[in-house]
């Protein structure tokens, strides 16, 4: 069986035998659900609300279905923070599990210092689809956790006391780093950072530190990703995305760090869905107001620390939820179609993200124009429900034959 460790949740109990492993089922429905939201982008609710423009509800569907311009957050926001956060929740059941083996811390860090290349690699290599030559880019979720991961592991050794001592310095740290950057004189906004000056978003005084392709990320990114082969040099990053924010992102993973944490121990499972509902409320709260506070504003594209706190809110809030449903009422059965996709998540995201159009092409091929049957309008949910079925039919396939990619 090829399994892998963050893309499903081994865990065994104090108890139980290292040979009978058993799974926090919440734990791959939560991730389940996350990359259902991904892999239905193919379904393209922006094509339908164009087309149906007075209708709320076509335009609710598409405002969570794509990213917010800047500040902000929407339900699709919230997809690579949650995949960050459960690689933490994975942790110390991975950790557990090693140690009652008998593996070596040294062979362990090896394996992590690993698993941290492959995803960085693998990221680069799923941006650089299309292009006649490496696209050597790091914000993709993949390299994000990559760039972070060993970092995480090395904190998944030391006390919870630690971890949140992490997770201060890296908030405030990062703070900081924007806050004292001073943006160069003269910065043509349209030429250097593709922002027109008078574009909605921007934001003028002290917020304007965490503007987009103007902050403290991008001017390192102006150095960095041109020390690497590329067609033309690197000037700003059309989603104002950049490779520093793995810092910010290993802060949620050690959110979700504290979780698994909490999920090992001894409490007991309401207690544990309390303590998730408790840190969630006291994490959005805080992210709320260091953002009403014209502290730092809630910015997923460059990771902000109000955006740490923000969405670690929502994903403690979001696995109080899963937990209580699927694991404490026992309601799996309601969640296979997600429990299928979320053990084997990795599988999940190269599928939809390397193998989307080819499947979309191939249909096309065999069935001409099949998405038309209800007309222009609704034509990308006709071909997206197709195209999410035979994706999901192959991680059916694999979750058969016991297939679960490892990295």
């Amino acid at each position: 069986m090829k399994e892998t460790s963050i893309a499903s949740s081994k865990v065994t109990g104090a108890s139980s035998s290292v040979f009978a492993p058993q799974r926090v089922a919440s734990v791959d429905v939560y991730r389940g659900f996350v990359m259902l939201l991904m892999m239905a982008e193919v379904l393209s609710f922006r094509h339908v609300a164009e087309a149906y423009p007075s209708s709320a509800f076509w335009q609710i569907l598409y405002f969570n279905q794509d990213h917010v311009p800047w500040v902000g957050c929407s339900l699709h926001d919230l997809i690579q923070p949650s995949f960050s956060f459960l690689v933490g929740v994975a942790l110390p059941y991975s950790i557990a599990s090693r140690k009652a083996k008998g593996v070596a811390f040294e062979k362990m860090l090896g394996s992590a210092i690993r698993r941290s290349l492959i995803l960085i690699l693998l990221g680069v290599f799923l941006r650089s689809l299309g292009s006649e030559q490496t696209y050597w880019t790091f914000e993709d979720t993949l390299s994000q956790i990559g760039l972070g991961y060993t970092f995480l592991f090395l904190l998944g050794f030391r006390s919870q006391k630690m971890q949140v001592i992490a997770l201060v310095v890296i908030l405030v740290g990062y703070w900081l780093a924007f806050a004292l950057y001073t943006i160069p004189p003269g910065l043509n906004n349209l030429a250097e950072t593709g922002v027109p000056p008078d574009w909605a978003h921007n934001r003028t005084g002290f917020l304007s530190h965490w503007n987009k392709n103007a902050n403290f990320a991008w001017s390192f990114d102006r150095w960095f990703l041109n020390l690497f082969p590329r067609e033309t040099p690197f000037l700003n990053n059309g989603g104002g995305y950049s490779t520093l924010s793995f810092i910010p992102t290993l802060g949620t993973m050690i959110l979700g760090l504290i979780a698994g944490n909490t999920l090992r121990s001894n409490r007991v499972s309401k207690e544990k869905a309390k303590r998730f509902l408790f840190i969630g409320a006291g994490l959005l709260a805080g992210g709320l107001l260091v953002h009403f506070a014209g502290i730092n504003p809630i910015v997923k594209r460059i990771w902000t620390p109000a955006w740490v706190l923000f969405s670690g809110g929502c994903c403690f809030v979001l696995l109080a939820m899963f937990y209580w449903i699927v694991d404490m009422k026992d309601k799996k059965k309601w969640f296979f179609i997600l429990l299928v996709i979320g053990m084997n998540s990795i599988a999940a995201y190269v599928i939809a993200d390397g193998f989307g159009s080819f499947i979309t092409k191939t249909l096309y091929t065999h069935f001409g124009h099949y998405d038309q049957v209800f007309g222009e309008g609704l034509s990308t949910l006709v071909k997206g429900a197709f195209v999410l079925t035979i994706e999901w039919l192959i991680l059916y396939w694999m979750y058969r034959k016991k297939i679960f990619i490892k990295i």
